[in-house]
């Protein structure tokens, strides 16, 4: 497969991924803001940053090096899937490791929150560590499906599993609030088992199909995606489980610096739960785009660099027409997450007390929820570009270089803790979002360099796309001042109709930035158009 074609193809994926995260964000907005009226801040603080932080600490640990090695090889015809899907089902086994030691921890280790105000917590923290090993059920199956671009397979189930997730917490929470943590357990391990069986009914009818050998898929039948031996060959391809286990030691570190203020909420308890519902909501708020737009953007394209670059190969080693396409896809992401992160940091800087007001009244907007969304406005910016960055350093590295990062983000994860353990004493929930902007910087930096180094020796400057135009600039500037001025004026204590006003301001000023960007940055807006845009590609599965 050609670079152009992988590039279509990766491009796809990612505008499904964006689809798919829009309606997740969107459903999960409205279900918090509804919810919040049934159920209290101490409750949501429970939920959303003690079990949660479970959740993702299982399922991370267990499969993200996993993904991150199983997808580095493509789905050429050299692969030996039967090996790569053994390695995969190791990553339940793992699971249950990873989670009889949390599952301990949580329940004897942690403080637990007081019973009359948060009851069945012990349960509550059995059940989610449940959903986490049902979701692992799935790993070799969303392995196939991203490595081959099933792209509706993945829109299809989560989209399915959330709808399910949201219509049994919203029923829950208004026919048996008292169920409290019960409610919450018991969706989290329905919206897991939804999405294994939607994966699992769809290989069934898919592995075996015209449709399959049309395209070439590896798997014949059913039981081919199960465990298997076969004589003379090894059970796995320790190739790639010596990579795997390079990430492996790094997803440790990345889950650090991921999750590192929930860590510190939660095991240095320098918030309390009602306080944690609180920075979690506005977290939520803050990363809304971030996770809907950035993320799968650097998922897909992720796979893109993984297939179209040789692992551990400089630019001058490669095929100059992949490198190059490489080098002119960075650029135009790096543009891109630029121009929406800039745009971000300028309008939620404005607009984070009416927003904040809108969804969650005075529980939210009276006190530091307005700094703190303000502040997060800012650090979108910086996740924004250190996921692309990383996005590309991580598919070309090779394995020593990968096990040389694991000590960079050795140091960076220590410092990260205690820069929000000292923050945070210092400046409140405000402190765990500088310490991560500090973090991001640093990361960020360090991906520049590699990526500075990986192109040097070419024509190739993918680090342009960091610098927006100038007259893009300048309309951000004051875009920024005019709204500040607006919400001084009209926001936000002084009725509907001059929260109107303040509304339409930003509205003027936010068309007048999009159509700098359409007037200034036309390789960006052709890039947009061509290789985002669903349904520009034709019709995939």
């Amino acid at each position: 497969m050609s670079s152009q074609d992988v590039l279509q193809d990766a491009s796809t994926l990612a505008s499904y991924n964006v689809l798919l995260q829009v309606m997740f964000r969107a459903l999960t907005f409205v279900m918090n803001a509804f919810t919040l009226r049934f159920v209290s801040k101490e409750l949501i603080g429970v939920v959303n940053v003690r079990l949660m932080l479970l959740y993702s600490t299982l399922v991370f640990l267990s499969r993200e090096a996993f993904r991150r090695a199983c997808l580095s090889g493509g789905s050429g015809p050299g692969r030996s899937w039967r090996q790569t899907l053994n390695l995969l089902w190791l990553t339940l086994p793992l699971g249950v490791l990873w989670g009889s030691l949390l599952v301990c921890v949580w329940l004897w280790l942690l403080e637990a929150p007081d019973p009359q105000a948060v009851p069945h917590y012990g349960p509550a923290v059995g059940v989610f560590a449940l959903a986490s090993l049902v979701e692992l059920l799935g790993e070799p199956l969303w392995v196939l499906a991203q490595a081959h671009l099933l792209v509706r397979l993945k829109l299809g189930a989560e989209s399915l599993a959330l709808g399910a997730k949201c219509l049994f917490t919203v029923g829950l929470v208004v026919l048996a609030p008292q169920g409290g943590l019960y409610i919450f357990s018991a969706a989290q391990l329905v919206y897991t088992g939804c999405l294994v069986l939607c994966y699992l009914v769809y290989f069934v009818r898919f592995v075996g199909s015209e449709e399959a050998n049309r395209k070439g898929f590896p798997i014949k039948t059913v039981g081919e995606l199960l465990p298997r031996s076969a004589p003379g060959e090894p059970a796995v391809d320790w190739a790639l489980a010596r990579l795997t286990w390079s990430f492996f030691k790094q997803s440790i570190l990345k889950q650090l610096l991921t999750e590192g203020e929930r860590y510190v909420m939660t095991f240095l308890s320098v918030l309390s739960f009602g306080d944690q519902g609180v920075y979690d909501i506005v977290n939520n708020l803050g990363s809304m785009v971030a996770r809907f737009l950035f993320l799968p953007i650097e998922e897909s394209f992720y796979v893109f660099f993984s297939k179209v670059l040789r692992r551990g190969g400089d630019a001058r080693s490669q095929k100059q027409e992949d490198v190059s396409v490489a080098a002119e896809v960075l650029e135009s992401l790096l543009k891109l997450v630029v121009v929406v992160g800039l745009v971000i940091t300028v309008f939620g800087y404005a607009y984070s007390h009416l927003a904040l007001d809108l969804y969650g009244g005075a529980l939210l907007s009276a006190g530091a929820g307005p700094v703190l969304l303000r502040v997060y406005s800012g650090y979108v910016l910086l996740l924004a570009v250190n996921g692309i960055t990383e996005c590309f350093v991580f598919a070309a590295m090779s394995q020593e270089e990968l096990d040389r990062y694991n000590g960079v983000m050795l140091a960076l994860s220590v410092s990260f803790l205690l820069l929000s353990y000292l923050l945070t004493g210092w400046l409140g929930s405000v402190g765990f979002i500088l310490a991560n902007c500090l973090n991001m910087a640093l990361r960020i930096l360090h991906s520049l360099l590699y990526i500075q180094r990986y192109f040097q020796a070419g024509p190739w400057g993918p680090m342009r796309g960091l610098l927006p135009s100038p007259a893009l600039l300048l309309a951000l500037a004051l875009s920024a001042v005019v709204t500040a001025l607006s919400e001084s004026m009209f926001c936000c204590s002084s009725g509907w109709p001059l929260r109107l006003v303040h509304v339409a301001v930003g509205a003027v000023c936010l068309s007048g930035v999009l159509l700098t960007v359409l007037l200034t940055e036309t390789r960006l807006v052709a890039f947009v158009r061509t290789q985002l845009r669903p349904g520009t590609r034709g019709k995939r599965t």
